[in-house]
């Protein structure tokens, strides 16, 4: 179980995940130690105020930036590499529904992980849906929304993103 559990219990996601943690008045080298405790599997990386976690089952590598307002909606795992760079307002979504009847299109839940290789780059306001895998290397250009896999060392862009162009190595 979780130090911060242990020690609190009962303390729900949002007050101490979404608001102390994620404060600005929160010391940012302390944050990811912070998180750590309440149970992710993180490494040493940089994870800027404002970043909301829907659970704790998130991993994230050594020398990883998570910049302002990115949100981890957690239904499913989420793991991130070393090294990455990950814009503001990057939203990572790993819920959908299947297609509903007439009376209610939103069918039954589902939930899928995201996986984020090392030395990515993922561009401010992007969306990276359910299920997707990103390859090592990868650049995800600002705006995008990412509904299938990337290929390592390309570049992938647009709604819904596109390989653009493959990367030097």
């Amino acid at each position: 179980m979780p130090i911060l559990s242990k020690l609190w219990p009962g303390l729900g996601r949002d007050l101490l995940l979404n608001s102390v943690i994620a404060s600005p008045l929160f010391p940012r080298p302390l944050r990811w130690l912070a998180l750590r405790a309440y149970g992710m599997d993180l490494d040493r990386c940089f994870i800027s105020p404002n970043v909301w976690f829907g659970s704790n089952r998130v991993s994230i590598g050594k020398g990883t930036a998570i910049n302002y307002h990115c949100m981890f909606n957690t239904a499913a795992r989420i793991s991130i590499g070393k090294n990455c760079d990950v814009a503001m307002g990057v939203l990572f979504v790993t819920s959908s529904h299947k297609l509903g009847g007439h009376d209610r299109r939103g069918g039954e839940g589902i939930a899928e992980p995201i996986q984020v290789g090392d030395g990515v780059w993922i561009g401010a306001r992007c969306v990276i849906l359910p299920g997707v895998t990103i390859g090592d290397g990868a650049v995800i250009a600002a705006g995008s929304v990412v509904n299938r896999d990337v290929d390592s060392d390309s570049l992938f862009g647009g709604v819904p993103a596109q390989k653009k162009k493959d990367l030097p190595i």
